[in-house]
């Protein structure tokens, strides 16, 4: 296998699970290993790789900002980049099947092909990896952000997902949005969302698939807008959410598009996991084919 470039947060705490995967990658291929702290370490590491694959080692923040850091400097189109899941979430590698356990990710990787993948862009060039969501599932990512900080360092972090969408649920923001998808006018002001999601992957907070039929190669993004705000229908979502059949209720639109936008009231809105607002307006859409991944053979997105 040609050589790689592996990128690491110095301040990752997965020192053993990593020395794991490098084992399994070393047998096989070279392997520079660049440990950074701040974007400015991360930038100068990125402009070293050449044409090497780059291979993230961390979760879906840290594939974040290597992909924000290259598509900032235009270089990210033609990039191949490999994914190590070591972080507490991994959703964007649950949705491409890149396996969890360290030392199968690095096997994995030694016999992946590269495979193109979409982009989310907003209007200011800010860049969305897996999911970008607003209403009630922001406000459980906002405080799941805050339990898997209290968590993480007793190995708990993960449950802080599912801690903050109950916490969310006891007194959950309702909004009045318009929303376009392509153009076309699927929700107005004088409805209230529960919520809307745009995933490019299916999962968000370690597993919770709010766009489940999401699919990073097709070019297009899949789009859910909840209109259940009464509370036993917000009871059958959160269930429904639960059996991944939420997007197949009669209070719910899913669709598909390229171009979405929101405007209405202010509103928060949760990006691969960061908290960013108030809004009144966001439009974002798809850059098909912006990178590619190696993902194993056997299994892709679609």
């Amino acid at each position: 296998m040609e050589p790689l470039l592996l990128i690491t947060h110095a301040d990752a705490g997965n020192a053993d699970a990593l020395g794991t995967a490098l084992e399994v990658l070393r047998a096989a291929a070279s392997v520079e290993v660049c440990e950074t702290s701040n974007p400015g370490e991360l930038d100068g590491a990125l402009h070293r790789a050449g044409s090497r694959p780059i291979v993230v080692a961390g979760g879906d923040g840290s594939l974040h900002a290597v992909i924000r850091t290259l598509h900032r400097r235009n270089d990210l189109r033609g990039k191949t980049l490999g994914l190590l899941p070591l972080g507490t979430g991994n959703d964007f590698a649950r949705t491409v099947g890149i396996p969890l356990d360290p030392a199968e990710a690095a096997a994995a990787l030694l016999e992946a092909v590269p495979t193109p993948m979409d982009l989310i862009v907003d209007e200011l060039g800010e860049i969305v990896v897996n999911n970008v969501h607003a209403g009630v599932s922001s406000l459980a990512s906002k405080h799941g952000a805050t339990w898997k900080e209290r968590l993480g360092p007793y190995g708990l972090g993960l449950i802080g997902y599912p801690l903050g969408a109950a916490m969310a649920a006891i007194n959950p923001p309702f909004l009045r949005l318009r929303i376009e998808v392509d153009g076309e006018l699927v929700a107005d002001v004088d409805r209230k969302v529960l919520m809307v999601s745009i995933g490019n992957g299916r999962s968000v907070g370690g597993g919770t698939e709010l766009n489940p039929e999401a699919d990073p190669e097709s070019g297009n993004l899949d789009v859910v807008v909840s209109f259940a705000t009464e509370p036993l229908a917000r009871l059958g979502y959160a269930v429904d959410l639960v059996r991944r059949s939420h997007h197949e209720r009669d209070d719910v639109m899913h669709l598909t598009g390229g171009r979405i936008s929101i405007a209405g009231e202010d509103f928060w809105i949760s990006a691969d996991g960061e908290i960013s607002g108030p809004e009144r307006r966001r439009t974002w859409h798809v850059e098909d084919a912006a990178y590619s991944l190696l993902v194993p053979p056997h299994i892709s997105a679609s």
